[in-house]
């Protein structure tokens, strides 16, 4: 099976702790690496995660709240200090180019690589990025600035070839990748094996939903239905649904209900407030109602 992992860079809310970075993470899609937000200090934990900078080529940011982007400059100067020239493609709400510009003019005078922005409206849904290996999709979501999440989908991969039908059929190398699409094979008695004999079917393709800022918006599990992974905040606990629904945040009840109602395989709760010393109540509220449910961490990698 080909890779598709979800690193945890940062899980915290907006006030600082010494338990949680803020919000980040890295999508691991067949050795391309995508970021979800940058929020300060995320390098740091990039670098603990032991990924590899260069094949980091994409960020998705969700919104601009400083706990999601405030680690957009540092990174960007980093890159430069490596001597990247691979360009760097920000995928984000128009006013993040207007207002990162300056700051990149000053700081980071004469990077040797270009940074391309990307323009995206956090209330449509849309793909905003495909390639041979996965898409990326905006849920639009409801918060206290424009905001959205990210579905990732990974795209089919061909059908595995049997060996022993090779060798069988005495299969020439260059009709392997060409039976692996779809067709079929002609021996050289002109007799014709069907694909179906060849082959077996490839792995079903998976995919990662990501959910964070958010109020209770029971209308995104349609289109996250059946996600292998979903990532929903659970910002506070049900003792303080006054709260969430003041700072347009979610309980990490909501967070499971969304889980049951989009019959996702897998939930991971995070961006936890900073009045939770631990989370196990949080994890608690979750799994009553979503039984596969685990809590986010620093450093944490979730096969999708």
């Amino acid at each position: 099976m080909e890779k598709f992992d979800v690193h945890i860079l940062g899980c915290g809310s907006a006030l600082p702790t010494l338990r949680h970075n803020a919000t980040s993470q890295v999508v691991n899609v067949r050795e391309k690496l995508f970021m979800i937000d940058c929020g300060e200090g995320t390098q740091v934990h990039l670098r603990r995660s032991q990924l590899r900078f260069n094949r980091l080529n994409h960020i998705f940011i969700s919104h601009l709240h400083g706990d999601h982007c405030f680690g957009l400059t540092g990174l960007i100067s980093t890159f430069g200090m490596l001597e990247r020239t691979a360009q760097l493609h920000v995928y984000a709400h128009p006013e993040l180019e207007r207002l990162l510009r300056p700051h990149l003019n000053f700081f980071c005078k004469g990077l040797p690589f270009e940074v391309v922005f990307h323009p995206i409206d956090p209330g449509k849904r849309e793909v905003i990025y495909d390639d041979r290996s996965v898409s990326v999709e905006t849920i639009p979501l409801r918060h206290r600035l424009p905001t959205c999440g990210f579905l990732f989908r990974e795209k089919p991969t061909p059908n595995h070839i049997r060996r022993d039908m090779i060798d069988f059929y005495r299969i020439p190398v260059y009709m392997i990748n060409r039976i692996k699409n779809g067709e079929d094979f002609v021996t050289e008695e002109g007799v014709v094996i069907p694909n179906a004999r060849l082959t077996f079917p490839s792995d079903p393709p998976r995919s990662y939903a990501y959910c964070s800022d958010t109020s209770y918006l029971p209308r995104i599990a349609e289109q996250i239905e059946g996600a292998d992974l979903l990532f929903h905040e659970a910002t506070f606990a049900e003792d303080n649904a006054a709260r969430a629904r003041q700072t347009q945040h979610s309980t990490a009840a909501q967070a499971a209900r969304i889980a049951l109602d989009a019959k996702v395989k897998r939930l991971v709760i995070g961006h936890f407030s900073a009045r939770y010393e631990d989370e196990k109540a949080l994890l608690k509220e979750a799994k009553a109602i979503f039984p596969d449910t685990i809590l986010a961490d620093e450093n944490l990698t979730i096969p999708v």
